[in-house]
């Protein structure tokens, strides 16, 4: 990775995080990977050319290339792609392809911010900055409750507090790569905060970890 000022934001599913990287990306004026999409991304576009995404071959060939402006489609953010994503993250041609992704876009000379799992630990472990935020999942269903319902999807609050209890079920319980957050990473827990409340934090908890790189640059 090169030298470039990257900020690391990892955290459960509906905790803030991706909110706060896109306010953290405008504010330091740094391009935003949102890496939960990548998975969705190679899900839809299989579903969208009529292939299985259960296929190894053609999911890490889709993969492989996969592009950022790819990212930009809005069907990306509904349940269907999260289950898509779900049956192409299995295959490890798919997890090889997008580990490369992101690691590549972590390593851009300027610097990035990227939000996600692993992100502090796996893909940018030098990161200059690191945070991993959460928040109840109460909280959490709430949110992406909302989310989904601006979107006209038709869920209960109680299925999507199901779908985060399960999430983080199998994301603590997995051997081969539980979620956990970096030795290094700075713990946000946005339940209580407003949105701005959490952008400020965020802010301040990078300005501290910019004043350090700055200082050993």
């Amino acid at each position: 990775m090169s030298g470039g000022f990257v900020i690391a934001v990892d955290g459960p599913a509906a905790s803030g995080k991706g909110t706060i990287a896109v306010g953290l990306g405008a504010h330091y004026r740094l391009p935003v990977l949102d890496t939960g999409l990548l998975y969705r991304a190679v899900g839809v576009l299989m579903q969208g050319r009529g292939q299985d995404p259960d296929d190894a071959g053609l999911a890490g060939a889709t993969a492989a290339r996969l592009t950022a402006e790819q990212l930009q489609d809005p069907a990306l953010r509904t349940r269907a792609a999260g289950e898509l994503a779900s049956r192409v993250a299995v295959h490890a041609s798919v997890r090889d392809a997008l580990l490369a992704f992101q690691r590549g876009f972590a390593g851009q000379a300027g610097g990035a911010v990227l939000d996600g799992r692993d992100i502090g630990t796996v893909i940018a472990p030098d990161a200059a900055a690191k945070l991993f935020v959460t928040a109840t999942p109460p909280v959490r269903a709430r949110r992406r409750w909302s989310q989904l319902a601006a979107q006209g999807e038709a869920v209960t609050y109680d299925d999507v507090l199901a779908d985060i209890r399960t999430r983080d079920a199998r994301d603590g319980g997995r051997d081969e790569a539980p979620m956990r957050r970096a030795d290094d990473a700075v713990l946000l827990d946005t339940s209580e905060m407003t949105i701005e409340q959490a952008a400020d934090a965020a802010r301040r908890i990078v300005e501290a970890a910019r004043a350090r790189w700055n200082t050993s640059s």
